[in-house]
């Protein structure tokens, strides 16, 4: 089975701040460069480099995140956009072109720029006129593509969970990632002096108080923001050879389809699915964290254990990078699973999606 031998990101930073002046290819070079560097490999090893990217310009952003990383100019680069799974869907397609045989190596992961997104405008019945958009369908009915602030308060009203239990929530996953704070450091890579993830604090009631209400009982403190980021690992077949010692094992992983109307609830069966196929115990979870709620829910629905969720704090106490966040779980479990230790990583996307994966850490 693939094993991962490197995992790094860069801080998370909320949009129009440090980040702002990075392009795509700028914020995910650093990064790539660094994890091969991690993973003891040279540049001419790498087969194929799988990026995922939600906002960007379209084009095939690898291509200009392979060149920019100097990678060999025959390493094609493969783009996807699935939203939010996409970084952890992108190390899910490494996995299976290691297994099927066709590469020794592929580095995956995401990256994204909320500051440099491109304004979008549809083209009016063909004439040069345009239309300003803020975000495409994910559903061909209006009626099965809801608002994402609306679909989270449904789903809190649904489930009877209040504005107080989210925000409780929201409040431990700051926490978390402050007590984390120098271990966190180990897996950034330095990119415009920002060594660090910069969005978490101490959530008080005055804090949660004044937040801006988004919808029903979600508010701007239990929605994680828009940020830029990029997180990559190497991905290579068990018999390759390495002097790393630390490796995660892919493992069993499904992407599925649920409900566009439902969206935060997708990735339920998927997590059953994985889990059922791994037949052990799970000791750390990294959960997304687009909405307090949307975790919340899908943490009950799996039957999951609360307390081995997001230990180092998650996207609420971050922000969500789109295209990269699903990839930043996978580098939270190889940095914090113990030898013997089980890992799984869980998001959610708009058009009613969900990814899960386990890893596993054998050495």
């Amino acid at each position: 089975m693939a094993k991962i031998i490197g995992a790094l990101r860069s801080a998370v930073v909320p949009r129009a701040g440090a980040f702002s002046h990075l392009s795509v290819h700028e914020l995910a070079a650093p990064v790539i460069q660094s994890v091969i560097d991690q993973a003891g490999v040279e540049t001419d090893q790498v087969d194929e480099l799988v990026v995922s990217n939600a906002l960007g310009a379209g084009g095939n952003p690898a291509r200009l995140c392979a060149l920019a990383a100097g990678l060999p100019v025959d390493v094609a680069g493969l783009s996807i956009d699935r939203q939010c799974v996409g970084g952890l869907d992108a190390i899910i397609r490494a996995a299976d072109m290691v297994d099927a045989g066709r590469a020794r190596l592929v580095v995956a992961g995401g990256v994204e720029s909320y500051s440099r997104r491109p304004l979008r405008m549809h083209s009016n019945h063909g004439a040069d006129i345009g239309v300003a958009y803020d975000r495409p369908a994910f559903a061909p009915e209006p009626a099965f593509d809801p608002d994402p602030h609306e679909a989270m308060a449904l789903l809190a009203a649904r489930h009877a969970i209040s504005r107080n239990a989210q925000e409780a929530y929201a409040q431990q996953s700051h926490q978390n990632a402050l007590d984390a704070h120098d271990h966190l450091i180990n897996e950034i890579v330095e990119i415009a002096g920002i060594t660090r993830d910069l969005y978490a604090r101490k959530l008080s009631e005055q804090v949660l108080a004044k937040a801006p209400l988004l919808a029903g009982t979600v508010t701007a403190a239990t929605a994680a923001v828009a940020a830029d980021g990029a997180a990559f690992v190497v991905v290579v077949a068990d018999d390759f050879e390495t002097n790393v010692l630390h490796s995660l094992t892919v493992g069993p992983a499904q992407t599925i389809g649920a409900a566009p109307e439902d969206p935060a609830l997708a990735p339920i069966p998927a997590i059953k699915g994985v889990l059922s196929k791994h037949g052990k115990n799970i000791d750390r979870v990294e959960m997304m964290e687009a909405y307090a709620v949307q975790s919340m829910a899908c943490i009950d629905g799996s039957g999951l254990d609360m307390t081995s969720v997001n230990m180092c704090g998650g996207a609420l106490a971050r922000g969500h990078p789109i295209g990269a966040s699903g990839a930043i779980l996978a580098v939270r479990l190889f940095h914090d699973l113990q030898p013997a230790q089980s890992g799984l990583a869980a998001i959610a996307a708009a058009g009613g999606l969900g990814s899960a994966v386990i890893f596993e850490r054998s050495a």
